[in-house]
Formats: C-alpha cells, structure tokens, sequence
C-alpha cells in the first residue's frame, strides 16, 4: 500500500524539518514547499492526500492558498499549522474550509495525529451509497457532488457536507450545535457564525439557479432544516 502523501506547505526551515522527521518516522510520504505559489501550481497535476499549511507564507496568503486549492480540489483535507491563533483568523480558516487549526508551538506527534484523523474520515466516506434524491435535489457521494434542479452545485468540501446533513434527513431541524458536531467533527474549534456563514453561501448558489425557492429553512432559536421540493 503506498504511504499517503502530505504536502507540507511553511517557510520556516528548522519546523519544517521537524514536522518532516516525524511524519516520514509515522510513514507519510511528505513534500515540502518553501512558497505557496509552487504548490499551487503542483497542484494543477497532482492531488495530495493531505495540505498542511501555515498562515503566514511570504508569497500568498495561506487562507488565499487554502481558497484555491480548495478551488481545484474541493475534498482535499487540509491543516492550518500558524502562530496566529487569534479567534478571528481561526474562525476564517474555517469557513474558508480548512478541516483544523493548529497554533505554534505545537507538538510533532499531535501534527502526526491530526493528520492521520483526517486521513480516517477521508477513508469513512470512501464508500457512500448509492445516488440519493430528495425533492429536486440529486446526492452523488461518490463524485461529492449535489446538484439542484439537475444544475451540479460548486461546493467546498464544508458547504457539501453541509447540504448533505440537510438533505438527508429532509424536514428535520438541526440545531447548530448537532451540524458542527457532525459536519465539523474533526476542527480543533468551530463557531456559531461558521455555520451561518455556510448557509448564507449556501442559499446564495442555490438562488442562482432557481431565485424563486429557497429550500433551506431558519428556525428562530432552534437552527436549520431543508424542504423536500
């Protein structure tokens, strides 16, 4: 079985070489990107098995890095690895749509883990069922792909996951709390706002190819569920 290959996206030389160490010690295959622009160019004709990323890279913004890769990979998993670790540059490389968050100084072997939880959840959904139809909408999980009045949906990996849970149980109410736990299981933190922001975008794509439905409904003080039309 080949070992699974990391990107390791940061500018610092003597983390990198840790991080390194102790990913190939735990058997990853890892290649390291002084820049951003490199790797985002790389990934035009390969796909990774997981990005670990820091913030602050002296060519790109690692959230505009995230953005784009995210783009061209829409389920690629993904790692913040930053010292800022303030609430707000947190929350948006979330939103943005990485999968978690990790603050320097951090420990090797905790890096190692979270990679390989990622890697986990990638391999869980690997085998979804088959093509599921609610109302007008049509689930592919194979191809990670929904689409709306026979329309594919551009989606990021969160916003997939999220009209997922919706449309699989349809009429139910989920609270906030019950969509972050399940669509955001594994972010070292997740906010309020997060999945706000996700269903905001969400209505949004949805509007633009039938403006006269909104499908995804608000419940004042308990949270979100999808109609069946």
């Amino acid at each position: 079985m080949p070992q699974p290959l990391v990107w390791l996206v940061e500018d610092e030389q003597g983390i990198a070489d840790t991080l390194i160490y102790t990913l190939q010690l735990e058997g990853f295959t890892v290649e390291l990107f002084a820049r951003g622009l490199p790797a985002l160019e790389k990934a035009r004709q390969q796909r990774p098995d997981v990005v670990i990323l820091d913030v602050g890279l002296p060519d790109i913004s690692g959230f505009e890095l995230c953005r784009q890769l995210l783009e061209r990979h829409p389920a690629l998993p993904l790692l913040f690895l930053t010292a800022r670790s303030d609430e707000v540059d947190r929350l948006l490389g979330l939103e943005i749509g990485a999968d978690d968050y990790v603050a320097k100084p951090f420990s090797p072997r905790e890096v190692s883990a979270r990679v390989r939880t990622l890697l986990r959840r990638v391999k869980k959904f690997a085998t979804p069922p088959p093509v599921v139809r609610t109302g007008h909408f049509e689930l592919n999980e194979p191809a990670a792909q929904i689409a709306w009045f026979g329309t594919p949906l551009s989606l990021t990996r969160y916003e997939f996951l999220l009209l997922k849970t919706l449309l699989l149980s349809p009429e139910r109410v989920y609270s906030r709390q019950q969509l972050m736990d399940i669509v955001w299981s594994d972010a070292q933190e997740t906010f309020d706002r997060t999945v706000d922001t996700h269903i905001k975008t969400l209505r949004a794509k949805l509007r633009a190819i039938n403006p006269d439905l909104s499908p995804i409904n608000t419940h004042r003080g308990m949270g979100y569920s999808l109609r069946s039309v």
